[in-house]
């Protein structure tokens, strides 16, 4: 079956101006380590995403200049840096990257809670050392989404971590976001693992679709290769849009 165009999904989706509805519940996936392609993904759907996701791959490439660059296009940045050491050593980093003006930082949530509040402590201290207008949030890293299965019982006790740290929220998979919203509606949850229905899922063990995914009450949702690697980039994002429109 031919895959569909872009008028038959939405209509044309670039030339847009403005913000769209819900673009601040989507994050692009800059997954690479060329600054120059990672740019040229964030101006093209500048207008579809509210977050860009700076990972581990580009932030070890190009460094905090890559995070400064998105704010300028408007983003709201993600960085993606799984932090897991010493709570000194946590703090330490974290307290660089508040500087960096992000919006969202990731650690890992088997790092229990005394290096999880580190994290909180030491980003808030960067933060508000370098001025910034907004309070950033330490997201608590639960299990991986390339992992087939998760243990209900570790993925409990690793979102009680979170709160108890302090975490602004956490990263899951959407198979595990309803659990984790009636336990701690108060936290924000960010689901990765984002992909097309049909589509391949690459490296990832537990994906689901943009709908699912923000049905089951995902506050922020990451796609990246579905949309940067499509074989009809603007197809793909306004199937995007589609699947997002009612939320």
């Amino acid at each position: 079956m031919p895959a569909p165009t872009v008028e038959e999904v939405e209509g044309p989706v670039y030339g847009m101006t403005g913000r769209t509805r819900g673009m601040d519940r989507l994050a692009i996936a800059l997954d690479t380590d060329d600054s120059v392609e990672a740019l040229r993904w964030a101006r093209d759907y500048r207008d579809v995403f509210g977050f860009a996701k700076v990972g581990l791959e580009l932030f070890t490439s190009e460094g905090p200049g890559i995070i400064y660059a998105l704010r300028e296009l408007g983003y709201k940045v993600f960085l993606d840096l799984k932090m897991h050491d010493i709570p000194n050593t946590v703090k330490r980093a974290a307290r660089v990257v508040g500087g960096y003006g992000v919006d969202l930082l990731t650690v890992h949530a088997a790092g229990g809670v005394p290096m999880l509040r580190a994290a909180v402590e030491g980003l808030s201290e960067g933060a508000a050392a370098a001025g910034s207008a907004t309070e950033p949030r330490v997201l608590a890293v639960t299990f991986l989404t390339s992992d087939p299965a998760v243990d209900q019982i570790a993925f409990i006790a690793r979102l009680d971590a979170a709160a108890e740290a302090g975490c602004g929220g956490y990263v899951c998979a959407a198979a595990e976001v309803e659990m984790a919203k009636e336990r701690h509606p108060e936290l924000f949850a960010l689901v990765p693992g984002i992909r097309f229905k049909g589509a391949e899922v690459d490296d990832q063990g537990r994906v689901a679709t943009p709908s699912v995914a923000l049905a089951k009450g995902a506050d922020l949702i990451v796609i990246g290769r579905s949309v940067t690697r499509a074989a009809d980039p603007a197809v793909a994002i306004a199937m995007l849009k589609a699947e997002a429109a009612a939320f």
